[in-house]
């Protein structure tokens, strides 16, 4: 990022905007449902299986106004969804400041890693090894969605689960690069423990972005 451009970065006047796009929402409480995906670029949270690692580098992506961002994206839906990289490493409540006064619902999916910043309709958790979700988080999630990759993150499940509040959807899903094997393990846990619920990334069963 260019230095002129660094503090309102900093502000949330300006965000490093990696993509935006208008889909079917594949995961979790929403999925198969439209909505207009804002990806902002930056995150430091690693995670060896993420899908969006191009999405890490925060310098790769151009600071963009969220004026521009918010205009954009509401020509194509009401249904807003921040998802990274780690949105809550940038402020965000300029940007869902704007997004309210438009009348547009505006989802968060957050790893939780970072001081919750912005005005959210729902908040998606995704709790990560490297980096814990902060205790504030928890407490305003909506959904809890663990990733599934071996057996032993059943019992992490269950640790960020005995943290959120009470009526929070809990969902596990399976990595994709270990679907077959994870599924396995989810749906024998899952008939065990039924206030989990499985979900899939049928957005790519379905070839849609």
């Amino acid at each position: 990022m260019i230095h002129t451009n660094i503090e309102q970065v900093n502000a949330g006047i300006m965000l490093p905007l990696m993509e935006a796009f208008y889909t079917i929402q594949g995961e979790g409480y929403h999925k198969g449902t439209a909505a207009y995906f804002v990806r902002i670029g930056g995150c430091d949270v690693g995670c060896h299986w993420c899908d969006v690692k191009e999405s890490w580098n925060a310098d790769l992506h151009p600071p963009t106004s969220i004026d521009s961002m918010v205009e954009k994206a509401l020509l194509y839906s009401n249904t807003i969804v921040v998802t990274g990289g780690e949105p809550l490493m940038w402020p965000m409540g300029p940007l869902t400041e704007k997004f309210k006064s438009e009348g547009a619902n505006v989802h968060l999916e957050t790893s939780g890693a970072y001081p919750l910043t912005g005005e959210w309709d729902w908040i998606c958790l995704s709790p990560k090894k490297n980096k814990p979700p902060l205790t504030e988080v928890y407490q305003k999630a909506d959904e809890l969605k663990v990733i599934v990759y071996n057996k032993s993150d059943l019992e992490f499940a269950e640790h960020h689960a005995a943290r959120v509040k009470d009526g929070c959807k809990l969902y596990l899903q399976p990595e994709w690069s270990r679907r077959d094997e994870a599924m396995a393990l989810i749906v024998e846990y899952v008939m065990k423990h039924p206030k989990w619920a499985v979900s899939l990334q049928t957005h790519k069963y379905l070839n849609i972005p």
